[in-house]
């Protein structure tokens, strides 16, 4: 187990995934600073009630941590970052520093890397090329991994319309073709 900062949001970030985020709370400018000197993790966690200033909010059990790739100063004086998400999470137990930082001692949950994807999902690869084909601004972060069943999966799924909550159990399950059996009907091929 380890524990990590968590930051509450109305998103779900996937393994492989990008996250653009505007920082101004002096709680995450503290806690970017500290990822950085550290070169550490945060958590992101979908937001189920509440909002992450409440004393107590409501979160998914599951989430996906955080590294930061590039930051900058913003125009407007914000800290704008750029992070990918790395690893699948669930939070045993969750704890709430005095400058309102929520965080957690979690569990790392495996991911099946290695799951090639399978041969009924093969005509999802194509699609899910063009559409990353058209992503070209944020090209050099993405690392592509078109043979691995829980890349495909994890991307067709921040690409899809999704609503948030079905991003969350897409998220939570192991088998990445179990997660393109639940993604495919809802793509025209």
């Amino acid at each position: 187990m380890a524990e990590i900062a968590l930051f509450p949001l109305n998103t779900v970030l996937f393994p492989g995934g990008l996250l653009p985020l505007r920082i101004f709370e002096p709680r995450y400018v503290d806690m970017v600073g500290r990822c950085l000197r550290g070169n550490e993790p945060f958590g992101v966690v979908l937001v189920h009630n509440g909002v992450d200033t409440d004393r107590v909010v409501e979160t998914a059990a599951v989430g996906s941590s955080a590294r930061i790739v590039d930051f900058q100063r913003l125009e407007n004086g914000l800290l704008g970052l750029l992070c990918r998400g790395e690893r699948r999470f669930r939070i045993q137990s969750r704890s709430r520093r005095e400058d309102g930082l929520n965080c957690a001692q979690v569990e790392w949950l495996p991911e099946s890397d290695a799951a090639p994807v399978a041969d009924e999902f093969l005509p999802l690869v194509p699609l899910l090329r063009e559409a990353m084909a058209k992503l070209t601004t944020l090209g050099r972060y993405i690392e592509p991994d078109y043979d691995s069943a829980t890349w495909v999966s994890y991307r067709l799924a921040e690409l899809l319309p999704l609503d948030r909550e079905l991003q969350q159990r897409l998220l939570e399950i192991d088998d990445p073709n179990q997660r393109l059996g639940l993604l495919a009907p809802l793509i025209q091929t």
